[in-house]
């Protein structure tokens, strides 16, 4: 069955219903710090990672060694087709869950939708996809909320469970270790490309729809202890995150840095989103990175949708990109 009906025009073309696409229709990381910048929620010592660090999910004791691991994403059409729309944004979703070293146990479906403009048997298509990548994750599907949304949307609230213990963090990060990726960048130029021409890039949805979970067992089963997901602020935002949050410095080889096959095509075409310069201008005041190209900081700052982990440490299988090094003037360089 194809996910995407013909009405008298042609064929439905979800992307064309979206202002932005995937993770690069993320609200800009300075613009959101500075909206929570001021909030002040209840808190108590069992909330063990909330607001401060800006990490993937928020998890909180409930005995012991356990603790609940909870998180929600979800965005607009980054594919045209709705089938694998839905698989990405479930796999997106469930990534923030194992980027924290746990398992995910039941998700919600959050679903915008224009029930006048799109058929909804687009929608079951969506919610089809969905619900596979759940099963192959072995996650709950347990409802969920639907508005009439002009833009159609879709993703989950996914709660997992972690021991305390064993936590995977965005603040853990310490000096003179490797920096491992488990995913190739360039998703975001390609998805571009997609929305513009139509071109269909099956490398990039086997990506995105990959689930990270062998990649935070192998994270855990090495001792790592600093990982994040790599989405929609980019490597180079995530990574500054990750530094400013643990005090260290992220030095990235960009030449060790893989890529997707296309995206330098992608770039050079010109499919670089807005979302992928914001993320830039945001990281270059942080940023050291002499001779390097701009075109390489676009790459390396494109806004990924369902990326692969950023790894303080080894794992089996992903290249190790750069290393952490003590806090200098800069919190991310790029050579």
């Amino acid at each position: 069955m194809t996910a995407t009906l013909d009405l008298k025009t042609g064929p439905i073309r979800l992307t064309q219903y979206a202002h932005g696409g995937g993770c690069a229709c993320k609200i800009p990381p300075g613009e959101l710090e500075a909206v929570v910048a001021g909030l002040t929620p209840w808190s108590d010592a069992n909330l063990l990672v909330g607001l401060e660090s800006g990490d993937d999910a928020a998890v909180v004791r409930i005995e012991g060694d356990r603790a609940i691991v909870a998180t929600t994403d979800f965005f607009t059409a980054v594919v045209d087709d709705a089938y694998d729309f839905g698989r990405i944004a479930a796999a997106n979703a469930l990534s923030d869950v194992y980027a924290m070293g746990a398992t995910p146990l039941v998700a919600l479906n959050l679903v915008g939708w224009p029930r006048d403009v799109l058929p909804l048997e687009l929608l079951g298509e969506v919610l089809r996809g969905g619900l596979d990548v759940a099963r192959e994750a072995h996650v709950h599907v347990a409802g969920g909320q639907s508005i009439d949304d002009p833009e159609p949307k879709y993703g989950m609230a996914v709660t997992g469970i972690a021991d305390p213990a064993r936590l995977l963090r965005n603040d853990a990060a310490e000096p003179g270790l490797p920096v491992s990726l488990t995913k190739p960048l360039g998703v975001g130029v390609l998805n571009n490309r997609h929305k513009a021409t139509g071109e269909v890039f099956r490398n990039a949805i086997d990506s995105m729809v990959r689930l990270n979970a062998d990649a935070s067992r192998a994270a855990l089963a090495a001792g790592v202890r600093a990982v994040t997901d790599v989405t929609g602020f980019g490597l180079l935002g995530h990574g500054y995150k990750m530094a400013r949050a643990s005090g260290v410095t992220l030095v990235v080889d960009h030449t060790k840095v893989p890529y997707l096959d296309g995206a330098r095509e992608a770039l050079r075409d010109g499919f670089v989103s807005g979302g992928t310069r914001r993320n830039l201008d945001w990281v270059r005041p942080h940023l050291a990175a002499d001779g390097v190209d701009e075109g390489e900081l676009l790459l390396l700052a494109d806004a990924q949708t369902s990326g692969g982990l950023l790894v303080v440490g080894e794992v089996p299988g992903a290249p190790v990109v750069g290393e952490t090094v003590a806090a200098g003037e800069h919190g991310i360089v790029v050579r």
